[in-house]
């Protein structure tokens, strides 16, 4: 009974922001549970997205790699045309892209940096998840899962604020689309990491200030790794959380407690 909750044979799986960090973990723990994956990120010349579809491809498993800046109406109609061609379904949709270039107080801010991080961040959300919830509901079901933050949660002085207004906003959406989809068995939830470590999340923990300001807000005294959202990503995308819709579900080691 087990395997068969937490397994995803046969499903397909679309993957943004798959070339490392969550994304990657995420990626290869679906292609290990069986899904057939089709994996994105925005840079045009994605070696490190290829070696993810190395790795699924050394598993026994299909990845399609198809770069796409989810921002863009344009290619995230590319991307999920891609894969309906390669695939002919999406069963489970992870909103993993994400942005946040530059650590600004809101009153310095400038208005190409907000706009840039709420493009990707909540913008790329949308389009992805209208886009793909669209063919969900032609085959009369699916899973939307979108990766936020803590700092969605609970407002942040450390020069992040556009990204947390962007995550606050994403949590929003997700339980918006929520209850919308619901009536055509979609179920749409999100995941709220706290401090991971991660290439995305460097200065947190490279910068000594930044990273003892963490350390001090984390109950668990150390950051996460991406393995460890891995498995509520497969709880969420598995016929183990089909009673579980509209969550915000924090991985934060205490830190929001």
């Amino acid at each position: 009974m087990l395997a068969k909750l937490f397994s995803l044979p046969g499903k397909v799986a679309l993957i943004t922001g798959a070339s490392r960090g969550i994304g990657r973990s995420i990626a290869l723990a679906f292609a290990e549970a069986g899904a057939k994956l089709a994996v994105s990120s925005r840079n045009k010349r994605p070696p490190e997205l290829e070696k993810v579809a190395e790795q699924v491809h050394a598993m026994g498993g299909e990845a399609l790699v198809i770069p796409a800046h989810v921002g863009k109406k344009a290619e995230v109609q590319k991307l999920v045309q891609g894969t309906l061609q390669a695939f002919g379904r999406i069963d489970v949709l992870v909103n993993n892209a994400g942005a946040n270039p530059i650590l600004s107080s809101m009153v310095d801010l400038e208005e190409e940096a907000f706009d840039k991080v709420l493009e990707v961040n909540l913008k790329g959300a949308f389009l992805m998840s209208k886009a793909v919830a669209k063919e969900m509901i032609k085959q009369g079901g699916g899973r939307i899962i979108n990766i936020s933050s803590v700092s969605g949660l609970r407002a942040r002085a450390d020069q992040t604020g556009a990204y947390c207004i962007s995550k606050a906003a994403l949590n929003m959406m997700t339980q918006v689309m929520a209850r919308e989809l619901a009536p055509h068995n979609i179920l749409v939830n999100a995941i709220a990491p706290g401090s991971i470590k991660t290439e995305f999340s460097r200065v947190n923990w490279t910068d000594p200030d930044r990273q003892a300001q963490r350390i001090r807000e984390i109950e668990l005294k150390r950051f996460g790794e991406p393995e460890e959202v891995v498995g509520l990503a497969l709880f969420l995308a598995t016929e183990a959380s089909s009673f579980v819709t509209g969550e915000i579900i924090r991985v934060d080691g205490g830190q929001t407690i």
